[in-house]
């Protein structure tokens, strides 16, 4: 039977969220607890892009990609940075042959479909940029010659709240490419007596092989076919539009329908947001918003967009897209609580 609204077999979306469940149940034999990890990996997968996690150590955050590898085929590379990395030893570099008289071109390790950055503010700011092609273009420069990618091409980034000394912070380019970050909290104490019955070898334990190069197309396909009405692209692009200032016309335009002018109360607490921020989020904030509220609905095995979707995504792909003020650090104002109120103020559709 075919959907009215995207003219896909109804079965498709149903069949969609059917792997994305078995990918969460085989994900389950390793990984207890942290499922936002898993789904937020899928997310990036299925809506093209890349996630950030923050954690302290020994949350799973390696053995999540791995097990995601082993789950899909996946080729899988690691890079540890460190803070004598050079971007050569991320992109690779040209090679000298003396017995044929020519350069030759050896590929670096970002080559491959899932790239695990780990602890990448542990690099400086030149090394970490060695990714901005791969991440934004999906291709990589080396010497005079552009190389494309395989595809998908994934990097999964990890970074360490905590320890802070012998570190650097990512520039603002960089994190506007990742299409979310994940907060990992500590597990509960049941899910940790299960880690502690497992024995600490729970890397060792069999998954299956749910996902693969296929699947992905096919649940990219539904992604496109997804519908997004008017009223919830709006709702998408008023939720960005009161991160920013009021530098034109245009931006007020936006906060006029969104529904921050004219009542007394909605200007008061949008004033109390904006103090907060020193910058709003980019255009390219909306676009990750709408194709991961798209993701969302998929999981539900849905055709369509609600605003539950977009509530949903708002925090994993707003956090590190906003950057507060003075102010907000020395009110302990957290851009989570930034995003939580913008979201319960905002009128929806």
């Amino acid at each position: 039977m075919l959907d009215k609204t995207t003219n896909k077999p109804a079965e498709d979306f149903e069949y969609c969220r059917t792997v994305i469940e078995k990918c969460r149940s085989e994900a389950a034999k390793r990984i207890i607890g942290q499922t936002q990890v898993i789904d937020g990996i899928l997310t990036a997968l299925i809506a093209d892009g890349h996630i950030l996690l923050e954690g302290v150590p020994g949350l799973a955050k390696t053995l999540a990609v791995k097990t995601f590898a082993d789950m899909s085929g996946f080729a899988f590379k690691r890079i540890q940075f460190t803070p004598d990395l050079l971007p050569a030893d991320i992109t690779g570099t040209l090679i000298y042959e003396q017995a044929a008289s020519r350069f030759s071109v050896r590929k670096g390790p970002v080559f491959t479909n899932l790239l695990l950055a780990d602890e990448i503010n542990r690099s400086p700011a030149k090394v970490q940029s060695a990714l901005l092609e791969a991440m934004g273009e999906y291709q990589v420069t080396i010497g005079e010659e552009s190389f494309e990618l395989p595809k998908p091409f994934f990097v999964m980034a990890t970074q360490n709240p905590i320890d802070q000394e012998g570190t650097y912070n990512l520039p603002e380019a960089e994190l506007d490419r990742f299409l979310l970050k994940i907060l990992l909290t500590y597990p509960s104490g049941e899910e940790e007596q299960r880690i502690i019955k497992g024995g600490g070898r729970i890397e060792t334990i069999p998954v299956n092989r749910v996902f693969d190069a296929q699947k992905l197309d096919f649940c990219r396909s539904l992604l496109e076919a997804v519908t997004c009405t008017d009223d919830i692209l709006r709702y998408i692009v008023s939720i960005v539009h009161v991160t920013r200032p009021d530098k034109d016309k245009k931006s007020a335009g936006v906060h006029n329908a969104a529904g921050f002018t004219g009542t007394s109360n909605l200007n008061r607490s949008r004033t109390d947001i904006l103090k907060y921020l020193a910058f709003g989020a980019s255009p390219r904030a909306s676009i990750a918003l709408s194709r991961c509220a798209k993701v969302r609905a998929l999981f539900a095995g849905r055709s369509f967009v609600l605003p539950e979707d977009v509530k949903a995504a708002a925090p994993e792909v707003l956090r590190h897209r906003l950057i507060l003020s003075y102010e907000a650090a020395a009110d302990n104002v957290s851009a989570d609580e930034l995003i939580e109120k913008i979201l319960s103020l905002m009128p929806v559709p």
